[in-house]
């Protein structure tokens, strides 16, 4: 019983440094949680005033029909940019985003439409390199801050093979935050973009040298935007499913080591009990 008793205490040890290190690890995540969501917070009015800028510019000059806008017969081709965590333990962040891409995968697969992937993050690297696919751009280790100039090489690469020809559609695939508790994965069409028409009744610009030029800056400017935000969301739901998940190991080692003292105390108690039975036979003997 001695023996199991030392166990016992040795596995409390190194399970309470454990729980040391997890609730550490959930308050660290908390930090850069709040930092996340204000950079993506600040992210956000900027492409939502450059869509509608481009809104305002395209239904002023309806004569010019920008290639971002015009959907394409007989789509032979997509580019699915997939935008995943650099690092793990963060629950179930990455597998459901891939979970989520799969059967979209094998949609395309069956209709006879090839999926060229742009894959952010090193799990995205790591899943594909296992599932297969065809991979023409990649960019990592983007830490808990992105910058934009990271990821700029990256979404180029797409978007001149949309403007020649050889990508018909360009997809992302991302992390919604939803609240600290909930991160939505998502699959949303980038390109054709989707026009609105505005509210307002009047708008007027100065262009230089013209609208032309201004909408051909302005859509490139708005799919670096859309992926940056959703780059930098995603990081948001990195720390959201990591603080979680440290949270849960943190419960769990907890209920373990409650576990673990109990078993210890019964294995105490055997074997105070069965020192005393032998001092009791031993003096009966006598």
């Amino acid at each position: 019983m001695a023996g199991g008793s030392k166990e016992i205490r040795a596995k409390i040890g190194s399970v309470t440094n454990t729980k040391k290190i997890t609730k550490a690890m959930e308050m660290v995540a908390a930090s850069k949680m709040r930092k996340a969501q204000a950079r993506m917070e600040a992210t956000k009015p900027y492409v939502e005033k450059v869509k509608r800028v481009i809104d305002h510019v395209a239904s002023a000059h309806p004569e010019y029909k920008h290639p971002y806008t015009q959907a394409r017969e007989n789509v032979k081709r997509v580019a699915l940019v997939m935008i995943s965590s650099d690092r793990g333990l963060c629950g179930g962040l990455n597998s459901n985003l891939f979970r989520k891409a799969l059967p979209a995968l094998k949609r395309w697969q069956e209709a006879g439409v090839e999926v060229e992937l742009a894959l952010v993050g090193n799990k995205a690297q790591t899943f594909f390199r296992s599932y297969g696919g065809n991979v023409v751009a990649t960019v990592s280790d983007l830490g808990d801050a992105p910058h934009f100039e990271d990821l700029v090489g990256t979404i180029k690469v797409v978007l001149d093979r949309f403007e020649d020809g050889e990508v018909d559609e360009v997809y992302l695939a991302s992390n919604e935050f939803v609240n600290t508790m909930s991160q939505n994965p998502t699959i949303e069409k980038l390109i054709p973009i989707q026009s609105e028409a505005p509210s307002e009744t009047h708008w007027d610009y100065l262009y230089e040298p013209d609208a032309k030029a201004a909408l051909n800056l302005l859509m490139r400017r708005y799919v670096e935007g859309t992926v940056f935000g959703a780059v930098v969301e995603n990081a948001a739901c990195e720390q959201g499913a990591r603080m979680i998940a440290m949270r849960n190991a943190t419960d769990n080692a907890g209920e373990m080591i409650k576990e673990l003292k109990l078993a210890y105390n019964k294995a105490r108690q055997a074997a105070i009990t069965q020192e005393l039975a032998e001092i009791v036979s031993g003096s009966s003997a006598v």
